[in-house]
């Protein structure tokens, strides 16, 4: 074999030895390359596995969140008082015990005027009707009367005349203290004079009974005679015109009940008391005045209770004067007076006005620092207006004592996703 032949050959085998090594390398690196990538999927894997465990955590940590303050309202200060939300303190306290008697609004017979004229005559100006308010003084209407023109000028009469004896008496005291008249004559003087004094004192108390005051009779002499017949009736008092019995032209008589006013800012409610319950009522029990209708309660307290018993109903009438300050008790209306004849002692009593029913329970709305709560509730004796809470809120608690239903429907809209949270 030459010396080409044989180089020629010696490279042949080199080249397949690097081929051999190379396919080896690659046969052995191989395994682990594969190894590798798997590693790496399985790192990215976990990873993708823990991101996405760690956003499920998240999303049921945020409803776990959500879980433990989707039953939380809250408001602040200012939305308290624009929904006239109240609260109070829980405390200790007593039950009022009431009987439940019937009862009748009366007009406040102490504020009621039946107006007359005093004097008889025919009705020339009526300035009033039926459900005006008129202030004290206000003119009602008024007469003319003869019998009033009569009555002034006897007034007026009597005045000359007292002038005249006055003026005949001191010229009697005059000549009596001269010696130039007898006593005798004097003495008929001053008993003239006396006796017209006394005839003006009856015509002015006559005038002043029908309601003249003393500058109205320094003014008399002054008035024209057309004006001797005028008869004002004027308004005894501020009040309500609720009855009127005169039409222009009328003749009235001086007894005539012309108008009646009543003072509406306060009423009576008269109510009937049973004889199996006079026992328990008394002057000064506070009593709850429930009307219905849409008008809401009063309070008040016995004012009077009737040393009687009356002969056909057997009952005798106890007394409550109430304010009516927007005039909505209306005398004739029915009533039912819950009277408080007695308290007994009960653990944490509330209004009643706090309780809602949520989600199947009674609650009471509690304040904590996150916002308001429904907390359930064990309730026990209640009246009209408490309840007394055997377990679920603790003296000193704050709770919503008015408004509560507001505080259920904001916490009903987040329950439905509208969100309630202030």
């Amino acid at each position: 074999m030459n010396s080409s032949a044989w180089t020629m050959k010696k490279y042949i085998i080199i080249g397949a030895v690097v081929l051999g090594v190379l396919a080896l390398g690659h046969y052995l690196l191989r395994p682990s390359a594969t190894t590798g990538h798997n590693e790496a999927d399985d790192d990215h894997h976990e990873a993708s596995k823990g991101e996405h465990s760690g956003h499920d955590g998240d999303e049921h940590g945020g409803h776990e969140e959500d879980g433990r303050h989707e039953d939380v309202v809250r408001f602040s200060k200012d939305e308290l008082k624009e929904f006239g939300i109240e609260l109070a303190v829980a405390r200790a306290g007593s039950l009022d015990q009431y009987k439940d008697l019937p009862g009748e609004l009366v007009l406040d017979a102490d504020h009621l005027a039946h107006v007359v004229p005093w004097v008889s005559g025919v009705v020339r100006e009526v300035h009033t009707t039926v459900g005006e308010s008129v202030m004290a003084g206000a003119l009602l209407a008024v007469l003319e009367s003869r019998e009033l023109a009569d009555a002034k000028a006897a007034f007026l009469a009597a005045i000359e005349r007292e002038k005249l004896a006055l003026a005949n008496f001191e010229r009697e005291e005059r000549l009596w203290q001269a010696k130039v008249t007898s006593e005798r004559e004097f003495l008929d003087a001053r008993r003239v004079l006396a006796e017209a004094r006394i005839a003006r004192n009856s015509a002015e108390q006559q005038l002043h009974a029908l309601g003249f005051s003393d500058a109205q009779l320094d003014e008399l002499p002054q008035h024209p005679d057309k004006a001797f017949t005028r008869f004002e009736i004027r308004a005894p008092f501020a009040g309500t015109v609720i009855e009127k019995h005169l039409t222009l032209g009328e003749s009235v008589k001086a007894d005539a009940e012309v108008f009646t006013i009543a003072d509406l800012s306060s009423v009576w409610v008269d109510i009937n008391v049973y004889q199996k319950d006079l026992i328990d009522i008394r002057k000064g029990q506070t009593v709850w005045i429930e009307i219905g209708h849409g008008i809401q309660a009063v309070s008040g307290r016995i004012a009077w209770v009737s040393p009687l018993v009356g002969e056909t109903t057997r009952t005798a009438k106890a007394r409550v004067v109430v304010p009516n300050p927007k005039g909505n008790l209306r005398p004739g209306l029915f009533v039912t007076a819950r009277v408080a004849v007695g308290s007994i002692a009960a653990g944490i009593v509330i209004p009643q006005s706090a309780l809602q029913t949520f989600e199947d329970s009674t609650v009471v709305f509690v304040q904590t620092e996150e916002g308001f709560v429904p907390q359930p509730v064990e309730v026990g004796r209640q009246n009209a207006t408490q309840v007394e809470i055997l377990a679920g809120l603790e003296a000193g608690g704050v709770f919503v004592s008015k408004g509560s239903f507001t505080l259920k429907a904001q916490l009903s809209k987040g329950a439905f996703g509208d969100g309630h949270n202030h």
